[in-house]
């Protein structure tokens, strides 16, 4: 039910020099498909992640973190679907160690320098034997084949390539995501993974993965909900022969920034497309506001109403909840008599109200449309935010009511 959403092509998701992926079915969940991905990972690398901000968050994400933290160089990561190995706890911890040592072991590296993931079920204990069993019997694939394996309910992998030409030389990038639902920034359960061929320093690729999060998986909203477990994470492994970028202040940062921006901008919106009993895409869009904050309380008020995105799901354009919405975002002084709300390109809402031209088929042609955008023109500054969202349906309700069983 992908709004617009067709699986990667293969062939057109290129592998990136540096980085050997595998998958294997480790049984943790789901029967007859892989479900355990190794990365692989050449010993110049440097790594930037950022992860989710929920004081519960998953033992493999506190892992990662202290192997992170302590600059033994990453070689490795590994993920499973089917379990999160959230709120399990002290042995949640020794489970997510205990998959380390497994790979550090089958990698021939120390385990921290392995990064673990997991996504899945919360509050059931890791099948950490059946993951360990399955590591010896990993087979080589290419991203589109990982993006597959890592996936929990999402109904179409999601995987994609870039290329960029840079003084005769090309550099490649190529990432994989899984989401479809507990979707909500900090981040949004999410997990993302890009690795390119530059060569940037640990220190810049940091403040790069942190700064291209917030315009595309921290700008995506299904359901309201942060999970325990969102990870995203980038590799450069240096093999493309350019020197080394280590500061902003180099010619090629910001042609490198901007296309690992575009392509997670990609692989975020494909998550909201994915989402849970998703039929719509929707784009919310704030201008004019004082500040980038502001714009984004609009942006998420909008985004994460149940009684807006139930509104787009029976193509209703019941413009009170929107309105309703952005009076609540906390804009203590919001003149609503000034700004301007769009359906596409119809004037909606204006001077406090319903805008005198608006009619009823025109807002209805538009909710009926798959991808639709909503402008907030707040009129009070001159700062812009997007924010990407989907529908509430009653698919969304049975999916979940249905997860565990």
């Amino acid at each position: 039910m992908a709004v617009n959403l067709n699986p990667p092509d293969a062939a057109a998701v290129l592998p990136v020099e540096g980085t050997q992926l595998y998958t294997a079915q480790a049984g943790v969940k789901y029967a007859d498909r892989d479900d355990l991905t190794l990365m692989v990972l050449n010993s110049t690398n440097s790594i930037g992640a950022v992860f989710t901000q929920n004081r519960f968050c998953a033992a493999p994400v506190q892992i990662a973190k202290q192997h992170l933290a302590t600059d033994a160089g990453i070689r490795a990561l590994v993920v499973n679907t089917g379990n999160a190995n959230a709120g399990t706890g002290k042995q949640g911890r020794e489970d997510a160690l205990a998959v380390c040592r497994a790979v550090a072991a089958q990698v021939g590296c120390a385990p921290e320098q392995v990064l673990p993931f997991s996504t899945g079920v919360i509050l059931e204990p890791l099948p950490v034997d059946k993951i360990i069993a399955a590591l010896p019997k990993v087979k080589p694939q290419g991203w589109a084949e990982a993006a597959a394996a890592i996936m929990t309910t999402d109904t179409v992998p999601k995987a994609a390539s870039r290329e960029l030409e840079l003084d005769g030389k090309t550099v490649r990038f190529s990432g994989m995501a899984k989401g479809a639902g507990m979707i909500h920034p900090n981040m949004a359960t999410m997990l993302a993974f890009i690795a390119t061929d530059a060569a940037i320093a640990r220190p810049l690729l940091q403040q790069m993965v942190a700064e291209v999060a917030d315009v595309s998986f921290n700008a995506i909203s299904i359901d309201g909900d942060t999970s325990t477990n969102d990870s995203f994470v980038v590799v450069a492994t240096g093999k493309s022969g350019l020197p080394k970028i280590t500061s902003a202040d180099d010619v090629h940062y910001h042609a490198v920034k901007a296309v690992l921006a575009d392509l997670a901008l990609e692989l975020a919106q494909a998550i909201v497309r994915d989402g849970e009993g998703a039929g719509k895409f929707i784009t919310v869009a704030v201008k004019n506001a004082r500040s980038r904050e502001e714009a984004r309380s609009v942006g998420y008020a909008i985004a994460r109403s149940p009684l807006v995105k139930t509104a787009f799901y029976a193509s209703d354009p019941n413009l009170g909840r929107i309105l309703c919405a952005i009076g609540y975002a906390g804009i203590a002084d919001l003149d609503v008599d000034r700004l301007k709300v769009y359906l596409g390109d119809v004037l909606v809402a204006e001077n406090g109200g319903r805008a005198a031209a608006y009619t009823e088929a025109a807002g209805q042609a538009v909710m009926a449309e798959a991808e639709i955008t909503v402008t907030v023109d707040l009129q009070r500054g001159d700062t812009e935010a997007r924010i990407y969202t989907c529908d509430l349906s009653k698919e969304y309700v049975a999916i979940n009511a249905d997860y565990r069983s």
